[in-house]
């Protein structure tokens, strides 16, 4: 019987090709994390979902890795990663209708049942070239593998789509216990230090506050239709969010001209 894959398109250019050297980033995010003081009442929290950066792991790996920690998993966990499309326009949301997710430390399987039972019920369709080579979700895939090593994922991509759509597909996503989400993305891009720190300023508070009018003020995220939109679900279900690490590509690279911003976070 034929297994159909989802290649991966960015394995050497946004992280590393090699098991070896994925793990080597992994292993360096970690010893950085174990400095961090991480309050108490943080330490016991389970999200539902989490917000986290799609850069290469050099810029925005230690961010994503943050919120990786705080993920727990039964054996019932199944893992939803939700990005916006880069390269390709299409209207709607498409997910991987494959047998497994290809990553450098081996593949992971694509909860097909479960994708099936979910497109029935909302409108998700299937848009092959927007998964080809799209970076936002894929670059989840090795931490994924390596922190939930046997749990089956879901790959969603949007295009063109309203909040109020996304919305509904995570509203009932986040009805299932066994579902986590992942909501991919990036802040502001290509502005000075000073002006992108002041939009992701917006982003942030609006994050923090569960306001999704104050996200409409100027907040710049390539992702943030699935911000608002989760932002707008876990309002309505009385989730409590928190920031964890905010950090620039100036952080990485020195160049304080020309910034991209990236952010991670729980909701819980």
């Amino acid at each position: 019987m034929h297994t159909s894959i989802r290649k991966t398109s960015v394995a050497g250019l946004f992280y590393p090709s090699s098991c070896k050297d994925v793990l080597s980033d992994i292993k360096k995010f970690n010893t950085k994390f174990k400095h961090i003081n991480i309050p108490n009442d943080l330490q016991n929290v389970t999200p539902r979902a989490i917000l986290v950066p799609h850069a290469g792991y050099k810029y925005s790996g230690f961010t994503a890795n943050m919120a990786y920690r705080f993920v727990k998993i039964k054996k019932d966990t199944r893992i939803i990663v939700i990005g916006p499309s880069h390269k390709h326009y299409f209207k709607g949301i498409s997910a991987s209708y494959y047998d497994k997710f290809e990553t450098p430390c081996g593949d992971i399987n694509i909860d097909s049942a479960y994708l099936f039972a979910l497109a029935k019920e909302l409108n998700i369709c299937f848009e092959p070239k927007a998964h080809k080579n799209e970076h936002s979700t894929e670059v989840q895939m090795p931490f994924i593998k390596h922190y939930f090593n046997n749990t089956k994922v879901i790959e969603l991509i949007y295009g063109d789509v309203e909040v109020k759509e996304l919305s509904k597909i995570i509203y009932v996503l986040l009805q299932n216990p066994d579902n986590i989400l992942i909501i991919s993305s990036d802040l502001s891009h290509f502005h000075t230090l000073e002006v992108a720190k002041s939009h992701d300023n917006v982003c942030l508070k609006g994050i923090a506050l569960l306001d999704v009018k104050q996200l409409e003020n100027r907040c710049e995220a390539c992702g943030l239709i699935g911000i608002k939109a989760l932002v707008e679900v876990a309002k309505k279900e009385r989730l409590s969010s928190k920031l964890l690490d905010y950090k620039t590509s100036a952080d990485a690279n020195g160049n304080k001209k020309s910034v991209v911003g990236y952010l991670s976070a729980i909701f819980y």
